[in-house]
């Protein structure tokens, strides 16, 4: 019996470009997923790849003892601050707490409120809400009358000098909304280092946007094999369109359109190290002026796309298992 399933999966569907460059997460699954007290997600800059010689402790592994090279991805993570704080109530967003001190760069990407008190005149935060409260008007009991709060958080971009404006977005924290409102007050005008959220030998998922490659045929696009040298009408195309009725084109027939730039998930990525500035110059990148992370294997996007890292929804054991201790990048 022959088998031959369908070119081209349907778990991404449609194939079209993303909205934004960059992705959110489901900040729900995390939060209940996670037992740490502290911020879930962080956005970071993909510097490129390169070769890596790592001491191999993984127990009961082929290589234990011995050092190996493996493919990693450099990911620059400068420093973030938080923007505002969001309060949910019934899983919609009551009110939002902007936050004191705001750097410049700020009013490149967003129209920032003179007033402190009118939060509507935020339009890229989201949902507009009304009544941004101080935090000393905060107490046990106003805390209560909402059941969740996230952190609208905004990168350093200009440390690394790839650009000035800063990238937004929304950030879980995990443990109760009393847990959660003492982190976010902590950090209110601090800085958020990769290290307050992440550790070495972590496993992480990647949340990317892919690189774009334009409109390209079914071949290239759904991999569907080509047709003998004299087809009539066409090699490089399906046989056939579908049956005469339904006089339509179905959408499972694979035709040309958007290849690239799709909000992609990788799951279960092996933190190896982290690490501060590099001098050296990164081809196509320049020097990492922040610090930065090292990730086994290859991250989506191209050199430059900001990403966003957060902790594993469904962490692989087998890859938790795994340890490797950095000796040097092969450059």
């Amino acid at each position: 019996m022959v088998h031959h399933p369908r070119s081209g999966s349907l778990q991404f569907w449609p194939r079209k470009r993303a909205n934004k460059i960059l992705p959110s997460a489901n900040w729900k699954i995390l939060e209940n997923a996670v037992s740490d007290k502290k911020i879930l997600g962080f956005v970071g800059y993909k510097v490129g790849m390169l070769s890596a010689l790592v001491k191999d402790n993984t127990p009961n592994s082929i290589t234990k003892g011995k050092q190996i090279v493996m493919p990693v991805t450099i990911i620059e993570c400068p420093p973030m601050k938080i923007l505002s704080i969001r309060f949910y109530k019934n899983g919609i967003p009551a009110t939002e707490m902007l936050a004191e001190n705001l750097d410049k760069n700020l009013a490149r990407k967003i129209k920032i409120p003179k007033k402190k008190s009118n939060i509507e005149e935020i339009e890229t935060l989201g949902n507009k809400v009304s009544g941004a409260p101080k935090i000393s008007e905060f107490s046990s009991e106003k805390l209560s009358e909402y059941d969740n709060l996230r952190l609208i958080v905004y990168t350093s971009a200009d440390k690394t000098g790839l650009k000035k404006s800063p990238d937004i977005i929304e950030v879980g924290v995990s443990g109760k909304i009393e847990d959660k409102f003492k982190i976010a007050k902590e950090m209110l005008g601090k800085e958020i280092n990769f290290s307050d959220a992440f550790s070495k030998g972590q496993v992480v998922d990647a949340h990317v946007v892919t690189k774009g490659k334009g409109t390209q045929g079914p071949v290239k696009r759904f991999g569907i094999t080509l047709k003998p040298h004299k087809t009539e009408k066409g090699v490089r195309r399906p046989g056939s369109l579908g049956p005469w009725h339904p006089a339509k084109v179905i959408f499972r027939v694979p035709m040309a359109g958007q290849v690239g730039f799709f909000t992609r998930v990788q799951n279960n990525n092996k933190l190896i190290d982290l690490n501060k500035k590099e001098d050296y110059p990164f081809q196509h990148y320049g020097n990492i002026k922040t610090n930065f992370c090292i990730i086994k294997g290859s991250i989506g996007g191209p050199i430059k796309r900001p990403l966003l890292l957060t902790f594993a929804a469904r962490p692989s054991k087998k890859i938790e298992k795994e340890n490797f201790e950095l000796v040097r990048l092969i450059k």
